[in-house]
This record gives C-alpha cells, structure tokens and sequence, in this order.
C-alpha cells in the first residue's frame, strides 16, 4: 500500500471525528466525507503500520443518508464534518458515541443512553464566531482554515453561524479593505488585523466586535465604528484586543473599549447575563436552555437542597437553579468570570448565591472545613474533564447527587468510571445536540451515592 495508490474500499463505519472507516489490509483507513455502507475510489494519502489516510476520489455507492446539499468547503474547513450525513441519522450517531464510550470506558452495559435531543434550528444556530484575517491573491480575506493547516479558505456564509453574524463579518471584511487595513501575515509577522470576533445576543439581539490586531494604533478606525454601528443599529460594543505574540491563540491580555460597552446582554431561562469578549457563553442559547433544564430536572431539585457549581463560569448554570433550592456555591478559576457571575446574581436580584474565585477541589475542600453540606454537586468541566483530586474531594463532602455536564463523552466515561469505585452509581445518560452539523455533542449524566433513593 503506497501514496497516492487508488483502492475500491467500502465504508464500515465512522469514527468519533465522523470520518468514515475502511479497512484494507489489516490497516484502518480514515476517510472525510465517506459514510458507512458507501463504496469508494480512495486515494491512500498517508499510510503507517496500523492506520492510513485516504481521500474520495469517486463514489461507486451513495449511502441514502447522505446529504447532497451540503458544501464540500465545511466538510474540509471543520466548521460542519458531519453536514454531509442527514441530520436524523446525525442525532443516532452521537447517541451511539455516548453508548459505546459509557460501556467501553465506564465498563457500564447496563444502561441505554436515551436518544439525543434534536436542535430548535440544526442551522445559523451559533451565538459566537471567531474569524481569521489574512491576504490571499493579494486581497483581504476572512474566511475558516483548512482544517490541519494554516491556509484560509474564503467564506462568506459559514452555514452553522447566525446570519446576522455573517453580515457583520462581510461588512467589516469590506471596510477593511476599503480603509486599506493590512491583514496579519503569519510567516512574516507583519500586518495589523489578525481576527474578527464577533458575539450575538440571542434573544436581544445585542452584538459585539473584537478586532484583534497586532498593535494598538489601527488606523481610521473611528470611520470603520460610524459605518458598522449605522449598518447595524444592533451594534452596542466595539473592543480591541491585542496579540502581538506569535501564537495560535486567538485573544492577547490587552482589551480596550473602542466604542459602547464591555457586555452585550443575554436572557437565559429567564435570567440576564452580562457576557464580556471573553465570557464562556454556550454558542448555542436555546439548546444550552434545554440542556440545563435537563440537569435542574435530573437532579430533582428540592427547597432544602444545597447546590454546589463547579466550574460555574459566569454563572449560567447556578443562578438558573437558584430558585429551586436553599443555596447555591459557585466556584471558578478565572477572576472576571467570578467577578461576572458576581454582578449576574445582583442584576437578577438572587441573594442565595456565593462565588469564590479558586480551583475547584480547594474550594470544595474550604466549605467541606466550614460545615457546609451540598446535596448536589454540578460539574461542567472543560474537554479534559475532571481532576482526579477533584473527583476525591466531591465524592468526600457525600453529595447524594452528582450531575455531570460533559462536551466530551470519553472524558466523562473516564470520570464515571472513578465516581462508582467511590461509591457512586451512573442512573442516566442524555445527549443533548448542542452542536448540530459537527461530530461534537453535550451529554448530562445523573450519579447516584450508593443508598440513596432506596427505601
């Protein structure tokens, strides 16, 4: 098996990135934009001793799953790697990763994870998007990288993002061009504009512009502003951030207020939250609502009950359960997200809130030292998941519940599997569609402490 070989492969199966399977001659092949049951024309692009690489060339079966109508340009950039499979059989698909990940990881085979909740909107659904700026052919691009590499393919609708996003992201990418501002060139350094980062309220409408540039002097930047905010009324915040370091991440430290506010403002299951350039906000408002209720309703909520949220980011997830119980506490690492979730309890008038700014297993530890008792604990951790020291010290302070928030289901299994050596049992498994189009998924998971609930 050599580069650039052409084989006729058939598709067995898609891997948890949506890329299909083949198998030819004892290797694993990953294929983009191949699904299950299709036969293929593949060209091997890469070959190890244990898996290869291969592309389409032709198909010589369509899987009747496959959606015609999607844009090869998603499927190559990222932004939707599993457009190309009908949103039905989409939904299945992440229900089956959670499965396989709860029975494989978690050694749990006991327990069907219920079908994923389908999206309100499976498209235009994004709240947030973050741009790349660069000159290709001698002109000013936005546009997505090509996923693996640097190279900016052109986009002008990006398919999963609000519209009106879109037309702010056009109509900066026109102005820069026009005011002859110079697109950041990564090999050389050089250059002023490196992304365009915009937010949408989704219920107010509020949105935000992040121009992040090399430096802090942009020039005619105040004719830009008067042409944008006119063109769009729903405009109320204008901020530069500054990244002169030469880095994928996307936001340098230094933020300045160029025109409006800090915040654009947002309704979530009846609360406001003030959401800053670099707040944590779920990209998908509705279904973050949905999913959310998922876990207020999983963990059956009680006047009595003490609440803790770890990883309480802004506060979303505490000060929409607030109502139900005795007292929530929140605790988070970054001190202008505590500093938010701070000014949301006092905006939304909820007084049985507290917010500490520390690394969750500390923190846990200082209440468990206080005297204070939860009898629920919900986590939302990043892709790595949980610290084991963190599992040790939530499992300690013997909460009945423990709900579990998860954007990475192999990460949770890993998870559950500690909790339930400590006592813990899994009760339930919901996968909720956060992200339609892409192979991402939300899942909520219910720990039980061993005992409770029997009578």
């Amino acid at each position: 098996m050599e580069k650039n070989q052409i084989v006729e492969v058939e598709i067995v199966d898609l891997s948890h990135e949506g890329q299909g399977i083949a198998k030819v001659d004892g290797r694993v092949f990953f294929v983009d934009n191949a699904l299950p049951g299709e036969v293929i024309q593949m060209r091997v692009l890469k070959v190890t001793k244990k898996i290869g690489y291969g592309k389409v060339e032709d198909w010589l079966k369509v899987s009747p799953h496959r959606n015609q109508a999607t844009n090869v340009t998603y499927l190559r950039t990222g932004i939707a790697d599993l457009g190309h499979l009908n949103y039905d059989q989409q939904l299945l698909f992440k229900q089956k990763q959670v499965q396989q990940n709860i029975k494989k990881i978690a050694g749990i085979d006991s327990l069907d994870v219920a079908p994923t909740l389908a999206a309100n909107a499976p498209l235009a659904y994004r709240n947030k998007a973050a741009v790349p700026i660069r000159r290709i052919q001698g002109q000013l691009e936005s546009g997505f990288f090509r996923k693996n590499s640097h190279d900016l393919i052109p986009i002008e609708d990006f398919y999963i993002q609000e519209k009106e996003i879109d037309a702010l992201i056009l109509a900066t990418r026109n102005l820069l061009r026009r005011l002859d501002l110079k697109p950041y060139d990564e090999k050389e350094g050089t250059g002023l504009i490196r992304n365009i980062l915009v937010r949408r309220a989704h219920y107010t409408g509020e949105m935000m512009l992040v121009l992040v540039t090399t430096r802090p002097k942009i020039f005619r930047v105040e004719q830009l502003i008067e042409q944008l905010t006119k063109e769009f009324p729903h405009l109320v915040s204008v901020i530069q951030n500054i990244n002169d370091q030469k880095t994928n991440a996307i936001l340098g430290q230094e933020f300045r207020l160029l025109y409006g506010k800090e915040t654009i403002t947002d309704q979530m299951l009846g609360n406001n939250f003030e959401i800053s350039a670099q707040s944590f906000y779920q990209v998908n408002t509705p279904m973050a609502e949905k999913l959310y209720q998922v876990a207020m309703d999983m963990a059956d909520l009680q006047p009595a009950d003490i609440a803790i949220d770890a990883y309480s980011g802004i506060g979303t997830i505490g000060l929409s359960l607030a109502k139900q119980v005795d007292h929530v506490y929140g605790v988070e690492v970054i001190p202008k997200a505590v500093e938010d979730s701070q000014k949301n309890a006092q905006t939304n008038g909820i007084t049985n809130v507290t917010y500490v700014c520390d690394q969750a297993e500390s923190a846990m530890q200082n209440w468990l030292d206080q005297g204070i008792r939860p009898t629920v604990i919900f986590v939302d951790p990043p892709r790595k998941g949980l610290t084991p020291s963190f599992i040790q010290s939530s499992a300690q302070v013997q909460p009945d519940r423990i709900v579990y928030i998860s954007c990475n289901s192999a990460t949770m299994a890993r998870d559950v599997k500690h909790y339930q050596e400590l006592g813990y049992t899994l009760k339930q498994v919901q996968p909720v569609d956060l992200f339609p189009q892409t192979h991402h998924v939300e899942v909520v998971g219910l720990l039980e402490k061993e005992g409770v609930g029997q009578s």
